[in-house]
């Protein structure tokens, strides 16, 4: 039986950060990216995908507000699955060529996702999630005022909107999804996080204004479709203890308890490896077998325990 692996993509694996942020140019990386991941299923995993959006996010954010004295603005839901469609679509032709190419006949789809949060997150009366592009203070104040939006100072570099950042619950299509993988397609799900949607007293969905941590969702997903491995690609070869200091050093493997561990001490960064450390302990804590950090070249390598960083029972 193929080992099931659920597959996070980080922004690298579709825009670098010495890129322009051409189409071209997104391509091209997905091009590189779709080679690796297909290497992977000629070794025997069977996979389904999942990727970050930030970079495209904040270059869809842009536009939508450059034209906003032309077309009205969309909300974040709706920018989000503009997102998941347009990433989806460049991963789902790059792995659809490259698996012709290997003389696979391997049927690929993408998947715009839905993630149902509590509506009673706590995260909706605490945004903190800096989203799009940086503002003036008066342009800040002017939005604040017309929009209704929050927006504090970034780093001293200018003014940002925060959004809540919700917890995800549940993926909405993930019966359909199930389906599908259980029938050998190539699923490329829950982009970004997810569209972040509530329950309504009726029972219909509605879109909220938020942004899910894509690595949770991602942890969703492979708990859901039942996945053995959890492996996270980014841009750096594995975990470190002490990053960016002199006695920095990076793990071969660690266990939750350590990772739990690190956690207290304040290892991680918020909103860089401290998401994918959660999503990695939860996924193990709700009976994944393990989770693999590393760098996206060495994707293969670390399934085979010769790459990245190794987080178990």
């Amino acid at each position: 039986m193929l080992e099931k692996v659920c597959v996070a993509l980080g922004g690298n694996a579709i825009l670098k950060y010495t890129d322009r942020g051409t189409a071209e140019e997104q391509f091209e990386n997905v091009r590189r990216t779709a080679k690796y991941l297909v290497r992977m299923i000629k070794e025997g995993y069977k996979i389904i995908i999942t990727h970050g959006n930030g970079p495209q996010i904040g270059d869809i954010l842009i536009r939508n507000e450059r034209c906003a004295d032309i077309l009205p603005p969309m909300t974040l839901d709706v920018l989000g699955a503009e997102s998941q469609g347009m990433i989806g679509y460049m991963i789902q032709q790059a792995m659809w060529n490259e698996l012709r190419r290997e003389g696979l006949n391997i049927p690929v789809i993408t998947f715009v996702t839905q993630v149902l949060v509590d509506k009673n997150d706590p995260a909706f009366g605490n945004p903190e999630k800096f989203v799009g592009p940086f503002y003036t203070h008066w342009e800040a104040e002017k939005l604040m005022d017309e929009r209704g939006w929050i927006l504090r100072d970034d780093a001293g570099r200018g003014f940002r909107r925060v959004v809540p950042s919700p917890k995800p619950k549940s993926i909405v299509e993930i019966d359909t999804i199930k389906r599908l993988y259980g029938e050998g397609v190539v699923v490329i799900a829950a982009g970004g996080g997810g569209i972040p949607v509530f329950e309504k007293e009726d029972g219909s969905l509605q879109g909220v204004e938020a942004v899910i941590d894509k690595d949770l969702t991602g942890e969703r997903l492979a708990t859901s479709i039942g996945a053995e491995t959890f492996l996270i690609l980014t841009n750096i070869e594995g975990v470190a203890i002490n990053f960016r200091k002199p006695n920095q050093k990076f793990l071969k493997e660690m266990s939750i308890v350590q990772a739990r561990e690190y956690l207290e001490q304040g290892q991680f960064e918020r909103g860089s490896m401290k998401p994918k450390i959660e999503a990695a302990m939860k996924f193990v804590t709700n009976g994944g077998k393990k989770v693999i950090i590393s760098l996206l070249e060495l994707g293969e390598k670390a399934l085979k325990g010769e790459a990245g960083t190794l987080i178990h029972v």
